[in-house]
């Protein structure tokens, strides 16, 4: 992991847990002048962190802004690959887009985009996401898995997989479910959604855009008056704050992990935690694909990740994809 000197310097401060830090140390331990570490500090302080001089003892980081910049992630992070290249922007198009250039460009496995809003945040078909600032979690992890293309549709389900079992690790108050094929619900209200974009050769993918937005700190009143009613996020359901850059730094273990179990496993361990998260299956459902309408009860999903349905007639059908509504 490559960080900036001032996020060096930062991570430092968050790894300390309380406890004052010398200028004079921090510099020789850098290799910077003590001027150099003072001006880091006065930039850190314009970004909304706080700190005090302890006498003697040197700086003691006081207050932290919710924030999931470079430093405030990697402190926390726990992964060999996903994660330890950040990109990270106060603001931006959308996360997807940065990503798909830096993969053009040769951005390697793991590589995370991350940032506090977008400005044209999109979920599945071109529909528009709301990112709202500083309350959510918006990032796109490039993976670059040896695999078929006829196989990066696991990988929406691996991210589901991981999402979810992540959020269950650090929240008690409330159960996630997936909702096939893309999204987690909580009480039968969204709260993540899951792009998956590839770039491919006609026998091997290049890499694979994670796309992952989730509602992390927003209360009733961010969501447009048309989304109340279908929308929620964690802060509500768990009734507190989260700590988005623990949360980000959870999901990139979990997704980590399981990117590892598929590749050397295959889909079979995958398919059994996503049906163990399922919301979906059990349930009447009706599914739009784009060229028919299908009712009926979802009853699992295949060793390829397609979701079967059984019509009423006795049929079983599968769908690779489709707008799924409980009925």
């Amino acid at each position: 992991m490559t960080l900036s000197m001032k996020d060096e310097i930062l991570k430092r401060f968050l790894l300390a847990n309380n406890t004052p830090i010398s200028g004079q140390h921090l510099a020789d331990e850098l290799g910077i002048s003590r001027t150099a570490i003072w001006k880091h500090l006065q930039t850190l302080q314009e970004e909304g962190y706080g700190f005090e001089t302890i006498k003697k003892k040197g700086y003691l980081l006081s207050s932290t802004p919710d924030k999931v910049d470079p430093a405030r992630v990697t402190s926390l992070l726990t992964t060999e690959r996903f994660g330890q290249r950040i990109h990270y922007l106060e603001e931006c198009t959308s996360t997807q887009i940065i990503a798909h250039e830096l993969a053009k460009d040769g951005a390697q496995d793991g590589t995370l985009v991350i940032a506090e809003t977008q400005t044209n945040g999109k979920g599945r078909m071109a529909r528009p996401w709301e990112s709202t600032k500083g309350k959510g979690i918006w990032m796109t992890v490039i993976i670059r898995p040896n695999v078929p293309p006829s196989q990066a549709p696991q990988f929406t389900l691996v991210a589901a997989v991981a999402i979810v079992n992540a959020i269950k690790s650090l929240y008690k108050n409330f159960t996630p479910t997936i909702k096939w094929p893309n999204d987690i619900l909580i009480n039968g209200r969204k709260c993540t959604g899951i792009l998956t974009e590839m770039l491919a050769e006609m026998d091997r993918v290049e890499a694979l855009l994670i796309g992952i937005g989730i509602n992390a700190n927003q209360q009733l009143e961010d969501f447009p008056e048309s989304l109340q009613s279908i929308a929620t996020s964690l802060s509500i359901e768990e009734q507190e704050p989260i700590n988005r850059a623990q949360l980000v730094a959870t999901i990139l273990s979990y997704l980590e992990n399981y990117t590892n179990v598929y590749l050397s496993e295959g889909f079979l361990p995958i398919k059994a935690l996503w049906e163990e998260s399922s919301g979906t299956i059990g349930k009447r459902i009706k599914a739009t694909t784009l060229r028919e309408v299908i009712e009926g009860t979802a009853i699992g999903i295949t060793e390829s990740g397609v979701l079967e349905i059984q019509l009423d007639n006795g049929e079983i059908k599968g769908v690779y994809s489709a707008d799924i509504e409980l009925t």
